[in-house]
């Protein structure tokens, strides 16, 4: 048996040392922009509920109920691509009364999301929803429908208010601005919508049209700009 011994050399290593390199100063600016666009969508979220003593009527009763007011939407010109079931729900009701749980009728609920792309008929819409069977109107939100758009332009506007600040400071500091290092998008929290509510218990006949305010839609945008600050000739710097 023979044993194969393997020598390890080492070598020596030089060892430069290194001074760290002076580091380039830097300008960093906070952007911001806001954008105000009147809305050109609406997106109504409506219900038709149903009571009956049989889970199969309830059902029943409220198939009929909305098969009438979607054909009422369609009737009005809204694309089916624009009526979109969010919620379904059948279930039994209870009365409850010194502990005890007493079963009462079933409830069966239908909730429909609609676009509207035409924003003087949102009034239109909901009237017809109720006239024809939906018993409540959850909530009105607007939007826009090139949304990407405008947040693509408030990002540019913010970045033009990044680097005008930076140039300002740059000035103020004696030097100019060099190279753009680094645009960050700031994530800031959106507004909380605010929906137009309506009571479900209206009037079938003799409505007086659903006045409908849209206000308008803000978008926002924030972003951090990082650019060089190169000081000028004859101001001391490097």
């Amino acid at each position: 048996m023979s044993v194969i011994i393997a020598a390890a050399v080492l070598l020596p290593v030089a060892v430069h040392a290194q001074q760290p390199a002076e580091r380039q100063p830097v300008v960093v600016t906070m952007g911001e922009s806001v954008i105000r666009h009147a809305p050109d969508r609406a997106i109504v979220e409506l219900a038709v509920e149903s009571r009956a003593a049989t889970p199969a009527q309830a059902q029943e009763d409220n198939a009929k109920a909305m098969t009438a007011v979607q054909a009422r939407l369609s009737a009005l010109g809204l694309p089916a691509s624009a009526v979109q079931t969010v919620a379904y729900n059948l279930q039994q009701e209870f009365d409850y009364q010194d502990g005890k749980q007493t079963p009462r009728d079933f409830l069966a609920s239908h909730a429909l999301e609609v676009t509207v792309d035409q924003i003087d008929r949102v009034g239109a819409v909901l009237d017809a929803a109720v006239q024809t069977g939906a018993t409540s109107v959850r909530g009105v939100r607007f939007d826009l429908r090139d949304r990407a758009g405008a947040e693509h332009e408030a990002l540019r506007r913010a970045v033009t208010d990044a680097r005008a600040r930076a140039e300002a400071m740059a000035s103020g500091a004696g030097g100019h601005l060099g190279r753009i290092l680094r645009v960050e998008s700031v994530a800031s929290e959106p507004p909380t919508p605010r929906p137009l509510m309506r009571e479900a218990a209206v009037a079938k006949q003799g409505m007086t049209p659903t006045p409908i305010a849209t206000g308008e839609i803000e978008i926002r945008a924030e972003v951090r700009l990082t650019a060089e600050l190169v000081a000028s000739a004859g101001s001391g710097g490097h």
